[in-house]
């Protein structure tokens, strides 16, 4: 379908279908040529720790704007700032950052914090560190809370440490998103964990128990709980191409949510850096611990939206759902994100048929412009 949107103060003011026209002009009217090429949502990234160098962890308002300054380049017009396992004074740190952190014009916006940790499973810690793991508890979830003026949105936890469901329980009724990762919980346990309130699952098939004939574990109850919705890094490494089908095969895109976990070396060259105080060395293509752990990712969001693109029987139409529309539903703000529909926030992207991002538009601004010349993105 042709047409045309007008985006006013931040949101969608008019949406022309076809050969529409206005009947008048705002005198400040900036026109933006999309012949050829789609109109979509912009991406919502509800897991990544740092890009361009910078680190959710670092705790500075510099860290926070070179994120979002660096992600509308990916098509990510919105964000989880997501902390890691670490102390309760860096993690504390990090949320009181957060907390009063205002984003910028021509940012993409911070809409709350992914608290990864350090409430998981010691056997499936990955790249968190072991050291700082810790049991659920409720009152050091409270004075957290309280800190990030109420910006904790997702947290993910082994739900085989919450015996009795409680911890699950309350922060469900708070409504925050609860998600089952780095946890070796059984079928049975993560069926109980979803009637207390888990709703997501983090990053589906790493660090976490996998399909076995006797025990489907986490992976199968992502496939068979129609409450569930995963996360999947859709980077061909964390999981192969082939996984990626069958992921999609069992799940589709309705309950599947893109996300990149990518850590401070996104945007940076190969050499050595670091995640949640441990030394990460990262190569062309991932990023790993001394002992080969993957330790997050250096993927940007449309190179997993375009991963995905190449799987059978994914359009972009597909696309849209997993990396916009799913994670507004998630996290309770679809009436604002997610979609491009009348009074939603201007959060739009202008994409060819491969998903190369030419336009990232946040909250009605240009954030960023492919220069045709020699196919790098300028800012705005």
């Amino acid at each position: 379908m042709n047409g045309n949107i007008l985006m006013k103060d931040g949101r969608i003011e008019t949406i022309l279908k076809e050969h529409e026209q206005l009947t008048s002009y705002p005198s400040n009217l900036k026109i933006i040529d999309g012949t050829d090429l789609n109109l979509i949502p912009g991406f919502i990234d509800g897991h990544i720790h740092g890009a361009n160098g910078a680190d959710v962890m670092d705790a500075t308002a510099d860290a926070l704007d070179t994120m979002a300054t660096a992600l509308p380049k990916e098509g990510t017009t919105s964000f989880l700032a997501t902390t890691i396992t670490q102390s309760p004074e860096n993690i504390e740190a990090a949320l009181q950052n957060v907390a009063t952190y205002e984003t910028k014009r021509g940012q993409a916006e911070i809409i709350g914090m992914h608290l990864e940790g350090p409430f998981i499973e010691g056997s499936k810690k990955g790249a968190q560190p072991i050291e700082y793991i810790c049991k659920p508890d409720i009152e050091q979830f409270k004075k957290w809370q309280n800190l990030s003026n109420n910006k904790i949105k997702t947290i993910t936890m082994a739900p085989e440490h919450d015996e009795d469901g409680s911890f699950i329980h309350y922060l469900y009724k708070s409504g925050v998103n609860v998600s089952a990762g780095h946890t070796d919980a059984n079928f049975a346990s993560m069926k109980k964990a979803v009637s207390h309130g888990v709703r997501q699952v983090t990053h589906l098939c790493n660090a976490m128990s996998g399909i076995h004939h006797r025990d489907i574990g986490v992976v199968g109850a992502a496939f068979q709980l129609e409450e569930l919705r995963a996360e999947l890094i859709a980077d061909g490494i964390h999981v192969s191409p082939g996984m990626l089908q069958l992921i999609y095969a069992n799940m589709g895109s309705e309950r599947l949510i893109l996300i990149t976990d990518a850590m401070r070396a996104k945007c940076l060259q190969a050499g050595d850096y670091e995640l949640g105080g441990q030394p990460v060395t990262v190569t062309s293509d991932r990023a790993v611990l001394e002992d080969g752990t993957l330790a997050g990712s250096i993927l940007k969001m449309h190179q997993g939206a375009q991963q995905m693109l190449q799987l059978t029987n994914v359009s972009i139409r597909n696309i849209i759902e997993m990396a916009s529309a799913n994670p507004a539903k998630q996290l309770g703000i679809f009436e604002k994100k997610g979609s491009i529909a009348l009074q939603k926030d201007a959060d739009v992207l202008l994409v060819d048929d491969a998903l190369n991002i030419k336009y990232t538009i946040c909250r009605g601004a240009v954030a960023f412009e492919e220069d045709e010349e020699d196919g790098n993105y300028k800012r705005k």
